[in-house]
């Protein structure tokens, strides 16, 4: 197993494996394990039947009882139009594929929309926990407009059978008031219902955007990931970080944004790509709510980038990966093996916290 993600790795294998973080201290971090749901939310205010569905959904998959995580999205037919995301593989306008692959793919749970799970609902929701996705945004208003929307309801999503709610904020953006107030209370419903509650917490602003993108900055989606633990999500997903600085080049010019401390980029983090994905971590209070980082578009090195981005996420502390387009843009079963080759990161016990 170590040996077939050494070679995926290829030139970073050393860089990444042998990496000791001497930023944040591994000691500070709530790590995954197969006590995780008694270890971190028993104590919580999470009702039985919350841990009830964070239990199932830790027990599912090839994954079960390790702490980790492996999800599949499916919810691009709505966010990046269903043309673009399924004509390299049109069997996935089938609802029912979609959740094939990812019992097929060993997942934990699949997340997708209301049209999706709800068409399969009654032959799947008891088979492989439910994750769905509450709000989305729409790509046909001209010109094309960033708002996150409600597509349904939290009730509805309860009586289909979910185990778990999803939503996204664009955090940084001028709608961002109105999308925290509405995942505010509808993850208040969720966890009143017994369903665990997932965030994607992504920054969306066209002023991020500098020398660098800084929506993959570790800085500001640090602190999108602070805001998603304020509203009570149970699992925090986020895209893998790239760079740092974010409020720093977005304080020059005589602006003033934001708050930062010089020790977030001399003491809290360096420029390796595990240390910037830890203090991504200790936004998620230090790991209490777990990290789950995306998986990105796919391309021609999906096997390697998948694999990169595992083991950064799981020797910085993280709690496993959410791919999508890498696995159903493909044949299913191909799309399993790449799943299952993201699992083995997670699996493969030499493969430690750095």
């Amino acid at each position: 197993m170590l040996d077939q993600i050494v070679s995926l790795l290829g030139d970073k294998a050393d860089s990444l494996l042998k990496h000791e973080c001497k930023t944040i201290a591994k000691e500070l971090l709530h790590l995954p394990g197969s006590d995780w749901v008694d270890r971190i939310f028993a104590p919580s205010d999470r009702n039985q039947r919350v841990l009830n569905n964070l239990n199932w959904m830790y027990n599912t998959g090839r994954l079960a009882g390790t702490g980790y995580l492996s999800i599949l999205p499916v919810d691009q037919g709505v966010e990046h139009s269903a043309g673009a995301s399924f004509a390299p593989n049109p069997e996935y306008f089938d609802p029912e594929n979609i959740v094939k692959l990812a019992i097929e793919g060993g997942c934990n749970a699949v997340a997708s929309t209301f049209g999706v799970l709800g068409m399969v609902s009654r032959k799947y929701a008891h088979k492989i926990p439910f994750l769905v996705k509450l709000n989305h945004n729409e790509l046909l208003t001209y010109p094309n407009a960033f708002k996150e929307i409600p597509f349904g309801t939290v009730d509805r999503a309860y009586e289909m059978g979910a185990a778990a709610v999803g939503a996204t904020i664009y955090f940084g953006s001028d709608d961002a008031g109105r999308e925290i107030v509405e995942v505010a209370q509808a993850f208040s419903r969720a966890h009143e219902l017994g369903m665990a509650t997932v965030l994607w917490c992504y920054l969306r602003n066209p002023e991020f955007k500098k020398d660098k993108d800084y929506h993959v900055a570790a800085d500001l989606t640090g602190q999108a990931n602070h805001l998603g633990c304020t509203l009570q999500a149970d699992i925090i997903k986020q895209k893998l970080p790239e760079n740092n600085g974010g409020f720093i080049a977005l304080n020059t010019g005589g602006s003033s944004y934001g708050k930062l401390d010089k020790r977030i980029y001399s003491v809290l983090s360096s420029d390796h790509p595990i240390d910037l994905c830890r203090y991504q971590i200790a936004n998620c209070y230090l790991g209490r709510a777990g990290l789950i980082n995306s998986g990105g578009a796919s391309g021609k090195k999906d096997f390697e980038d998948a694999v990169y981005t595992a083991v950064i996420n799981k020797r910085a502390g993280g709690s496993g990966l959410i791919s999508g387009r890498k696995a159903f843009q493909r044949p299913m079963k191909e799309g399993a093996e790449l799943l299952q080759q993201i699992q083995d990161v997670y699996l493969c016990k030499e493969i430690t916290i750095a």
